[in-house]
């Protein structure tokens, strides 16, 4: 299914993931929005297409962000000021 090479891609592009402790960004993409919440990406798509989910994601250029301070409600991360 993968190859050895595409396996560690994905790997190291999970490990860079900044915890949303830390995350200074307003809005994140789906895929690192399903991985801090350990969903599939297509979850997130099916929350925003039906309204359905805990949380609801805003457009940026066309495509679905979450908002870090929902994400951080969510999971209940507080951030120290």
């Amino acid at each position: 299914m993968f190859n050895e090479s595409e396996r560690f891609d994905m790997a190291q592009r999970a490990v860079q993931l900044t915890p949303l402790a830390q995350e200074s960004r307003a809005a994140i993409p789906t895929a690192e929005a399903a991985h801090h919440l350990s969903r599939a990406k297509q979850t997130l798509w099916l929350w925003a297409c039906k309204e359905s989910g805990p949380i609801r994601p805003v457009r940026v250029h066309g495509r679905l962000a979450w908002k870090v301070a929902d994400l951080r409600n969510l999971l209940g991360i507080e951030v120290a000021a």
